[in-house]
């Protein structure tokens, strides 16, 4: 096809610059996104809200501000405060026993009878011999008296008043030997009659009477055990000492101890320490302690073990929480506390001891007393949950120190 010369020309289509390019991109993408995001809206307001999470069940307690004394713990044995093997000092046919086994007995009451017929004889016969000499020793000393006379008159020579003198003074030193026998004698005599040597309780009964006994016999006659008051042994570890010799010296009575029953929180009885023992076993790394009790009511028994409680002093008024409310991790000791919005939080907290199932926490812990902590269910917990409280319950740590609080108590009154 032949183009005419006059005929217009055809314009070239123009060329887009890069930057036109880019801003269309963008203006896509915006409107893409917005679209995207208001169907997200869209589909988000058709769906129902999101449910919050449930509280966590856990048991609470508060935490108490009490004085809580310090003590040591350990385990000893009841020992009577006196130990006597009744024995015989001679030997005779025992004749009668005056008590009966397992009695109570007083200082010096009957407990047996030996024949005392051969002393009684061997007392007589030093009795008479001491009124033989003493005889002889008064004609002696007349005769001094003569002799003295007759040598102021020049009538007897002075060989004769140093013979006479002499005389005199032999059968005045064998009237002392009398005398001493005679004392021997009775001391002898008095052996065939036994007494309680002190206030106990007697046991079985070893030799029945018809027996002859021998006083190299090693059984004896009876035990007498003196159970009131009574004493308690027992021991601690030797890094205790430093502690109970300066509470000793901080303290103007003696330190209280408190013996409990074995298998339970029973307070036997409430004593005072009376002996830190000189020097510390080697063996066990250990040094033994002795504390006496009265006993009226017989609770405590020779051979008994028991658990022992050395009160060192009174810790002051100090902020109290139960054991199981301490929890541990690689920072150290902490608890779980409650606040206002019922939200547990994790809070540090220093622990001084932990006695009777109860922490005591030092004073810088950072919680308050009367405040809510965890007991039971921590493993349930995050960082901010909300709690519920569980049905209340007493708490662990107060009911394990009621018995030591009512010991303490109780000892105070003593």
């Amino acid at each position: 096809m032949t183009t005419s010369p006059n005929s217009p020309k055809t314009s070239p289509t123009p060329q887009r610059s890069p930057l036109a390019i880019v801003v269309a991109t963008g203006l896509i993408l915006a409107a893409g996104i917005g679209g995207w995001s208001a169907m997200q809206r869209a589909t988000a307001a058709d769906q129902p809200a999101t449910k919050a999470l449930p509280p966590v069940s856990v048991s609470v307690a508060r935490v108490q501000e009490r004085d809580l004394p310090l003590y040591l713990a350990g385990v000893g044995t009841v020992t009577a405060n006196a130990s006597v093997v009744v024995k015989t000092r001679i030997d005779g046919q025992l004749d009668k026993v005056g008590f009966e086994e397992g009695q109570e007995v007083k200082k010096g009451q009957l407990l047996a009878q030996i024949d005392p017929r051969a002393l009684q004889a061997q007392l007589a016969q030093a009795e008479a011999q001491r009124a033989k000499d003493a005889a002889t020793l008064m004609n002696a000393r007349l005769d001094l008296q003569r002799y003295t006379t007759l040598r102021s008159q020049d009538a007897a020579t002075q060989q004769q008043l140093d013979t006479q003198k002499a005389l005199v003074a032999q059968l005045e030193a064998a009237v002392k030997t009398d005398e001493a026998q005679v004392a021997y004698a009775k001391v002898q005599l008095s052996y065939t009659t036994i007494n309680a040597p002190l206030s106990g309780r007697v046991g079985a009964r070893l030799v029945d009477p018809g027996n002859i006994v021998h006083a190299a016999d090693a059984n004896g006659l009876v035990v007498i055990n003196q159970i009131d008051p009574i004493t308690l042994v027992f021991t601690l570890p030797e890094e205790a000492v430093v502690g109970i010799n300066r509470a000793q010296r901080n303290s103007q009575q003696p330190l209280k101890v408190v013996a409990y029953a074995r298998d339970s929180q029973e307070v036997l009885a409430t004593g005072k320490l009376i002996l830190l023992d000189n020097q510390i076993n080697t063996t066990n790394g250990t040094v033994q302690l002795k504390a006496r009790f009265d006993n009226a009511e017989h609770k405590l028994w020779p051979g008994q073990y028991v658990n022992a409680r050395l009160q060192m002093n009174s810790h002051g008024n100090a902020l109290t929480v139960p054991a199981a409310a301490i929890q541990r991790n690689q920072q150290g000791t902490y608890v779980y506390a409650i606040d206002q919005d019922d939200k547990a939080n994790m809070q540090p907290v220093k622990v001084d001891r932990i006695q009777d199932g109860v922490a005591v926490l030092a004073a810088d812990s950072g919680l308050t007393a009367d405040q809510r902590v965890v007991i039971d269910g921590q493993y349930k917990l995050k960082l901010g949950s909300r709690i519920v409280e569980s049905k209340p319950q007493p708490a662990k740590g107060a009911v394990a120190a009621a018995p030591a609080a009512n010991a303490d108590a109780k000892g105070s009154t003593k």
